[in-house]
């Protein structure tokens, strides 16, 4: 990675070149739903490799694509499928790569189910800096939005327009005294997402989460991993880590959902109380609308000054701060 000096990109890191882990690291947790303990290994990968997770559990060895097309459920979680082999709960580790420029890697995991951890990002960013990560030869692919594109569902929206940058402002309104008109705006780099994201954890509420557990879901579920709010207040002891933490979390759950585009994209989503399964309607659109969008990317940090876009910056390849 380099720095360099042009027009309005003066003094900028551009991180034009795709990412990948410099070493393998692994974790075992317990996943959300399942509740089963998941061993997870996650190894380095060769340019334009994507991300791919493999099912170390099953016959063959089965792999899937983490790409939007490759989504099959979206119920409480985002589930990626393919030939009947599934992996779920991949949103919390794919918004880790997304954040740090992580372009190419492989993810083994011996169950149906990334472990939940602590239900953030933060032990996978954690885990990510701790192998390190290693700038590739090839390019990055940019999604640049040109047109203004918007899906409603109801009073759920999500709407992207032009930008310089990739921005994310989202409204979440909930009818709970500490859920009501929560509102946050990211200018995303590398740096914002592991400082202001992702350490906000998954929430959810006591009569719902007892309801899935007779339904043979939130199987793993606690207060390790979860908020969990009653009709007036937080259970948990240790109470928030941001006071908005909960639209934080769903702005970390659409940047993992957003991952499965295949690139990162630059303009700015307006959402407001959106969810996994209009996230994910919202990417099949959006694909579809091919004049709203175009590909780009740069053989040189020089050819960024030819265009008058902020590309997202990462972060040092070495350790960044929490």
């Amino acid at each position: 990675m380099k720095s360099w000096k042009s027009g309005n990109c003066e003094g900028l890191i551009v991180d034009y070149r795709q990412r990948t882990l410099r070493n393998q690291v692994e974790c075992t947790g317990i996943g959300l739903h399942s509740g089963e303990k998941t061993n997870m290994i996650i190894r380095p990968a060769a340019s334009n490799t994507g991300i791919r997770f493999v099912r170390s559990d099953l016959p063959g060895r089965p792999k899937i694509k983490a790409q939007f097309d490759q989504v099959v459920d979206t119920m409480l979680a985002t589930t990626l499928g393919h030939n009947g082999c599934r992996v779920s709960t991949v949103e919390h580790l794919m918004a880790a790569f997304y954040g740090l420029g992580i372009d190419n890697a492989v993810v083994e995991v011996d169950g149906p189910e990334v472990p939940i951890m602590d239900g953030s990002s933060a032990p996978f960013v954690f885990l990510i800096k701790s192998a390190g990560i290693r700038e590739q030869n090839s390019p990055k692919k940019f999604i640049v939005i040109k047109k203004r594109f918007e899906l409603k569902d109801g009073n759920r929206s999500v709407c992207l327009k032009p930008s310089k940058e990739l921005k994310i402002t989202y409204l979440i309104d909930f009818p709970h005294p500490m859920l009501r008109k929560q509102e946050y705006v990211l200018h995303f780099s590398g740096r914002e997402f592991v400082r202001e994201i992702s350490r906000a954890r998954t929430f959810g509420f006591l009569k719902d989460i007892q309801m899935m557990k007779e339904n043979g879901l939130a199987q793993g579920g606690s207060l390790d991993n979860a908020i969990v709010l009653d009709d007036f207040k937080i259970l948990n002891a240790d109470g928030l880590r941001f006071r908005d933490e909960f639209v934080r979390h769903k702005i970390l759950d659409f940047i993992g959902d957003l991952s499965l585009i295949g690139s990162p994209v630059i303009g700015h989503f307006v959402i407001k109380k959106s969810g996994h399964f209009l996230n994910h309607q919202m990417l099949n659109n959006l694909i579809k609308e091919k004049k709203c969008w175009k590909v780009v990317s740069f053989k040189t940090p020089e050819d960024c000054a030819e265009i008058q876009l902020k590309l997202p910056a990462f972060g040092s390849l070495d350790a960044m701060p929490a």
